[in-house]
């Protein structure tokens, strides 16, 4: 996903959830390039073939970087992205420096950008519904792991409860009248002392 100009950048970043990332020539203006992560994948390991494609495509889409050779690119996670009203259109800062990462292009391959060219598709999605649909997902799931723990912490309560009630009532049944008449010896035979030899 790319932003064509710093407007639509804006508007990407307002209603991208927090999965992607953006990528960005470094110093020059560019278009963004958003990379949506799949469920469990880390920004910080993404494959180095994707890595290299997301650096060419943005360079390519850098008026001024697509000229240069020997460029920069960086990238970061969205939730890294701050912007506040002075800053102009298109114009972006970060919360924490050191989850910028970056990525040196020597120069443009055209095999890698024509290939992706190829694949092109013009979409435009609603960002904000996608957004909402996936915090409702994830809010989903929460739910259901809050759910699950409290279930089994209910469960844990049970089970103390029980051993405990085991605990206090074990000797219950040594005092009742069948078990004190079987160990008790007045009603005994007067030899039951031979029993033991």
């Amino acid at each position: 996903m790319s932003g064509f100009v710093a407007q639509s950048n804006l508007n990407i970043l307002r209603c991208l959830n927090l999965t992607p990332l953006q990528f960005h020539v470094d110093n020059l203006s560019s278009a963004h390039v958003y990379v949506r992560l799949r469920d469990g994948e880390s920004w910080d390991s993404i494959p180095e073939e994707l890595l290299v494609d997301c650096a060419q495509l943005t360079k390519a889409n850098s008026i001024e970087g697509n000229k240069k050779d020997n460029i920069t690119i960086i990238y970061t996670p969205w939730s890294n992205l701050m912007k506040d009203g002075s800053m102009a259109a298109g114009q972006v800062s970060f919360h924490n420096h050191k989850l910028v990462k970056k990525v040196f292009v020597a120069e443009r391959e055209n095999a890698i950008v024509n290939r992706l060219n190829k694949t092109k598709v013009e979409k435009f999605p609603d960002l904000r519904a996608e957004k909402e649909e996936y915090a409702k997902v994830q809010r989903w799931e929460e739910r259901k792991v809050r759910e699950g723990k409290k279930n089994k912490e209910k469960q844990e309560k049970k089970e103390r409860e029980q051993m405990k009630w085991q605990k206090d009532h074990a000797y219950d049944d040594m005092f009742s009248e069948e078990n004190l008449e079987a160990s008790n010896n007045q009603d005994r035979d007067a030899n039951f002392e031979d029993d033991f030899m």
